[in-house]
């Protein structure tokens, strides 16, 4: 049975006195996969940062129930790593667990080597991290945060940069990922017709403007032109979303 890990009651978000987006209030539970969309700006980073606890809400009230989040970030605003091994890179979660002066122990070893195979990089663990492609380099990423032990997978963009057959492969992981472990994942992408097609619930987030609900009843033309200031056609064909956008003149 699905349980409430964290949930939001009215809660304003933003930096000092500027308040990016204000009465946000949702409840996200251990089965769900939520799409996290909104234009550029609208506060999706900020939201983030919130629900990470990296920064605090200005006001309202977060509650959150054995919260445990694995948190992948966009690919390319990583650094370049030092020459760490795909396996070092993983394992760097259980040391954040652990902390940086305790060895690893049979159990973590155990769990990273877990990760890493049901990501499918358990082959080039002793590849340098730096050497790899972008879509292994977003796996290594999946790997790191799963081996953290998560109840909660924040994805930002997990996909930006992919080419058509990885982008695609890396959803359908995702997909299983979700389905498999019943694990709860929120994903933001700015590619629409991803998330319609692969999450249960939306935020939609912009400027004055935050809704959260059921794909199917949030999912609508006049609720994407609200947010994107764009006139948009949203269709259903064979059961998948087609979603295409018109910038205003």
């Amino acid at each position: 049975m699905a349980e409430e890990i964290i949930s939001l009651t009215d809660v304003s978000i933003g930096y000092g006195r500027k308040v990016i987006s204000k009465e946000l209030s949702f409840t996200v539970c251990s089965d769900d996969f939520i799409g996290l969309v909104g234009p550029n700006g609208a506060g999706k980073t900020t939201l983030l940062k919130t629900l990470l606890g990296n920064i605090k809400p200005l006001s309202g009230s977060i509650h959150k129930k054995d919260l445990r989040v694995g948190y992948v970030p966009q690919r390319d605003t990583i650094q370049p790593l030092l020459p760490y091994s795909v396996y070092d890179v993983v394992m760097m979660s259980r040391y954040a667990l652990l902390g940086y002066f305790n060895n690893p122990g049979e159990i973590d070893k155990k769990i990273v080597q877990e990760s890493l195979e049901q990501v499918g990089v358990s082959e080039i663990k002793d590849y340098q991290y730096n050497s790899l492609s972008g879509g292994q380099r977003q796996r290594v990423l999946i790997a790191r945060a799963l081996a953290f032990q998560p109840n909660l997978l924040i994805l930002d963009e997990p996909t930006n940069g992919m080419d058509t057959p990885s982008h695609y492969s890396l959803l359908n992981f995702i997909s299983s990922l979700h389905k498999e472990k019943n694990l709860a994942i929120i994903m933001v992408s700015h590619l629409l017709s991803d998330v319609a097609n692969y999450v249960k619930k939306l935020i939609l987030i912009d400027n004055g403007l935050f809704q959260f609900g059921e794909i199917d009843e949030l999912l609508s033309e006049d609720n994407l032109q609200k947010a994107y200031s764009s006139e948009f056609t949203v269709k259903k064909i064979n059961g998948e979303y087609l979603i295409t956008s018109k910038d205003r003149s």
